[in-house]
């Protein structure tokens, strides 16, 4: 268990890495700037309908299978659970990232749709 808690802390490290719906720039230059804010607001709304947790849950279950079908062939059923758990943290994290990911393009997209300038 030692072994594992290095492990799970590297995809959540790579996560924190992440672009948020917060790192969003957009060209200003003729932007009424309280106008974007409303229309970041209503475009950050939309991020509620992207299924983070059920990424999260898939990528959690595939890591585990993988995981520990990896974990068997190198050895032991202990081999198999440890493969398996750590296959689901890293699952479950490349979920949350995905998730994540989905939830900056729809902020972004949403912007381009209103006619803002979306510079990264």
């Amino acid at each position: 268990m030692k072994r594992l808690l290095p492990l799970a802390i590297v995809p959540l490290l790579i996560l924190a890495a992440c672009t948020t719906t917060d790192e969003i720039i957009i060209d200003t230059k003729g932007v009424n700037m309280a106008n974007y804010e409303t229309d970041l607001a209503e475009c950050r709304a939309y991020t509620e309908q992207v299924a983070v947790g059920e990424k999260t849950a898939k990528g959690a279950a595939s890591g585990a299978v993988v995981g520990g079908a990896i974990g068997a062939i190198v050895g032991n059923s202990s081999n198999a659970a440890r493969g398996a758990g750590v296959g689901a943290v890293t699952g479950g994290a490349r979920g949350v990232s995905q998730g994540e990911q989905d939830k900056v393009r729809v902020v972004k997209n949403c912007l381009r749709g209103r006619g803002y300038r979306v510079l990264n």
